[in-house]
């Protein structure tokens, strides 16, 4: 069974960063795609980044030149480096696997980006 579980949130000054982790397991890794999401109180979940089985990536407008997305396969792990963060980054970050028909997700870490 697909499993997945992030760690790494916070509260963090504005302007501060923070990595974000999400550990997989019960799935050859490496064949899916891995991605983050976020939902921030009184709004829809909405991408943040992918990365498919190819490392390749693709990230919001609003978190592009500042939010790294990356993976250990070995690890069966997918990071997201947040630097530069602002207030309007709050939100419970979320991560995803999916291949074809399997769809999982997380239980989500909550980022607060307060002064």
């Amino acid at each position: 069974q697909v499993s997945v579980g992030e760690s790494g949130g916070g509260l963090v000054q504005p302007g501060g960063s923070l990595r974000l982790s999400c550990a997989a397991s019960g799935m050859l890794f490496g064949t899916y795609v891995m991605g983050w999401y976020r939902q921030a109180p009184g709004k829809q979940r909405e991408l943040v980044a992918t990365i498919d089985s190819g490392r390749n990536t693709n990230y919001a407008d609003s978190v592009k030149g500042r939010f790294t997305v990356s993976r250990d396969n070995a690890k069966k792990t997918v990071y997201l480096q947040m630097n530069s963060l602002k207030p309007e980054d709050t939100a419970v970050y979320y991560c995803n696997a999916r291949r074809g028909a399997s769809d999982s997700w997380g239980r989500g870490t909550q980022v607060t980006v307060s002064s």
